[in-house]
């Protein structure tokens, strides 16, 4: 009598050919390293909040995109290993990142042309709240 064991399941990466690369625990990291980052996002979060309480003028944008793209910088090198990563995924998060910034940066050089009236509503409100 023949036994009818159920099968066994394929491992994934030995059916893939990455069977001599798999590690069960891959990118381990110091204790140290992530509470590093961790404190540095929290500190970047801080600066945020900090200079959004004040009146910048046109390097409000500026400040904001800069803090915000230091923090993402640090996400994707670190909690997301893009440092321990295979370089074409870092190379196609870059160019992400630049095509971002360049439609970001479009859509900003496009507010100037209605800036104009942008300043004067707010002087409007200003002198609506006033009386």
């Amino acid at each position: 009598m023949a036994s009818h064991a159920p099968p066994e399941p394929l491992d994934p990466h030995l059916v893939s050919g990455h069977a001599g690369e798999h590690n069960p625990i891959a990118h381990v990291m110091p204790k140290w390293m992530l509470i590093a980052v961790f404190s540095a996002l929290l500190v970047l979060t801080a600066l945020t909040v900090y200079f959004g309480s004040f009146e910048l003028g046109s390097y409000e944008v500026l400040v904001a995109m800069t803090i915000a793209t230091i923090k993402a910088v640090l996400v994707a090198t670190f909690f997301m290993h893009l440092k321990y990563d295979n370089p074409l995924n870092t190379a196609i998060l870059l160019f992400s990142m630049i095509f971002v910034a360049l439609f970001i940066g479009l859509s900003i050089l496009d507010t100037q042309s209605y800036r104009g009236e942008v300043d004067e509503w707010r002087a409007n409100q200003a002198a609506a709240s006033a009386s």
